[in-house]
C-alpha cells in the first residue's frame, strides 16, 4: 500500500476513490498495491498447512520430552490439535480459491484467530506439561523456541505476534503461579526471549517492505 500512496500522493490525490481512477499512473499503482496483497496473502495460505504441521510436530517432541502425566498430556495435545485441525480446515476451505482477494482475506482474518487460540493452546503447556523442576533454557525453548519456529515457517508479522503474545503471557504465569523453579526470574527470561523474537520479526519484516517497496517504485513510470 506504500506503493500506492506515493503515487496517489505524487498525483495530488488522497484517496483511490476519487476521480484519479482515470489517471493511467494512479491506476497502475492501485492495480500494482491490489497484486502485491494477493501474493502476500497467497503465500500466507500456502504456509498454513506446513504450520499447523509444525505445531503439531514441536507438540509430539515436547510430550516425549518433558514427561508430563498422562492426563495433562492428553489435555494438552488435544488443544494443540484442535488449533492444527482448524489451520488445516482453514487451508482446505480457501486453496480451491488461491487468487480471490475476498477468500485470501478472509482466511487470513481467520488464520489470525486460529493463531490467537494456538498460542493460548500452546501457553497452556507452561501449566500442563512443563515439569515443575524445568529450568530457564527449558522454560525459554518452550516458549521463544516454539515462536521462532512458527516465525521461520510462516514469515508474517502480525501472525507471528498473534501467536507468541498468549504464550508469553501464559508461560511467565505459570513461571510465577504454578510456580516453576526460577519463579519471576524464568518470568523475566520469558518475556526478553519473547520480546527478541517479536522484534527480529519485526525488523525482518520492515526491511522486506523497504526493499519491495524501492523495487517496486523504481518499475512505475513516474519514478
Amino acid at each position: 500500500m506504500a506503493i500506492m500512496q506515493r503515487a496517489l500522493e505524487q498525483t495530488g490525490h488522497e484517496s483511490p476513490d476519487s476521480s484519479l481512477i482515470a489517471n493511467p499512473v494512479a491506476r497502475l499503482a492501485l492495480l500494482h498495491a491490489e497484486a502485491e496483497e494477493t501474493a502476500r496473502l497467497a503465500n500466507l495460505l500456502g504456509r498454513s498447512l506446513p504450520t499447523a504441521v509444525t505445531l503439531t510436530v514441536m507438540a509430539g517432541l515436547t510430550l516425549a520430552l518433558g514427561g508430563a502425566g498422562l492426563a495433562q498430556g492428553i489435555t494438552w495435545i488435544m488443544f494443540i490439535l484442535s488449533a492444527a485441525g482448524a489451520l488445516t480446515l482453514a487451508w482446505r476451505r480457501t486453496i480451491t480459491r488461491p487468487f480471490e482477494r475476498a477468500a485470501l482475506k478472509s482466511f487470513s482474518q481467520d488464520l489470525n484467530a486460529i493463531l490467537v487460540f494456538a498460542g493460548f493452546a500452546w501457553g497452556a503447556g507452561a501449566f500442563l506439561v512443563l515439569p515443575a523442576d524445568a529450568n530457564v533454557g527449558l522454560v525459554v525453548l518452550f516458549t521463544a523456541g516454539a515462536g521462532t519456529a512458527i516465525a521461520f515457517v510462516l514469515r508474517e508479522r502480525e501472525s507471528v505476534f498473534l501467536f507468541l503474545a498468549p504464550i508469553a503471557a501464559l508461560a511467565s504465569f505459570a513461571c510465577v503461579l504454578r510456580p516453576l523453579a526460577g519463579g519471576a526470574l524464568d518470568a523475566a527470561f520469558v518475556l526478553i526471549a519473547c520480546a527478541a523474537v517479536m522484534g527480529s520479526v519485526a525488523f525482518a519484516a520492515h526491511r522486506d517492505a523497504r526493499l519491495r517497496g524501492v523495487t517496486a517504485l523504481a518499475e512505475l513510470p513516474f519514478a
